[in-house]
């Protein structure tokens, strides 16, 4: 089973690699929120409270995310393998993800740790402009695009997100690294943890994560 969990800060990229190593190895990108979607959609026992909570402009509590990570983790589109983005993000939820692993009998995932200079990761994300229409992301930074620009797919103006600012982007950061940031000590203490240099180009990640996973031993 080919198994793994990306880790780090807000754009670093996470996305667009998993999108790539998902293809590659033909194992389902699981993301916290397309499971929060699916549940929420699906109807279930767990999903109907999570859409209560959200719906009342809460947190949705560990119990309620591992729960949604374990059902996930129950559907025959995972007997090859997964990539999991945005899970765990408390040491009490990487215990919690250990656990299920144990009882469903996957061995101890990998986890790749995607780093990024802080200042880097503002620009490129106070920076990115995204189509309402059609989900695509772009950069202001390459080429003549702006807020107001029409998008290049479908001509619908591009905007830039609310939580793209760089006033929230860098509120962002300071919450990922008082909270989700010792998720890392877990990994590192358990040997699971491999690094990348999340800055360098996109095709340069996607084959160093593969040197990486060769040398673990996981390719």
């Amino acid at each position: 089973m080919f198994s793994l969990l990306l880790f780090g800060p807000p754009g670093v990229g996470k996305g667009t690699q998993a999108k790539r190593l998902s293809e590659e190895f033909s194992v389902p990108h699981i993301s916290t929120g397309d499971l929060l979607r699916h549940a929420v959609a699906g109807g279930t026992e767990v999903g109907r409270k999570a859409k209560a909570l959200m719906d009342a402009g809460q947190l949705v509590p560990d119990d309620v995310m591992i729960q949604i990570v374990r059902d996930a983790l129950d559907s025959p589109s995972v007997a090859q393998g997964f990539l999991l983005d945005g899970f765990p993000r408390t040491p009490e939820q990487a215990e919690a993800l250990s656990a299920i692993f144990k009882q469903k009998g996957i061995k101890a995932c990998r986890v790749i740790t995607f780093e990024a200079d802080t200042e880097e990761i503002v620009r490129r994300l106070s920076s990115r402009l995204s189509c309402p229409n059609d989900g695509f992301i772009f950069n202001s930074r390459t080429g003549s695009l702006k807020a107001g620009s029409p998008c290049p797919e479908c001509g619908t103006p591009l905007v830039q997100r609310a939580d793209d600012s760089e006033e929230t982007v860098r509120h962002r950061l300071t919450v990922y690294a008082n909270k989700t940031a010792p998720v890392l000590e877990y990994y590192e203490k358990a040997g699971l943890a491999l690094h990348i240099d999340a800055t360098m180009p996109i095709d340069k990640v996607t084959e160093t994560i593969k040197s990486l996973l060769k040398e673990a031993g996981v390719l």
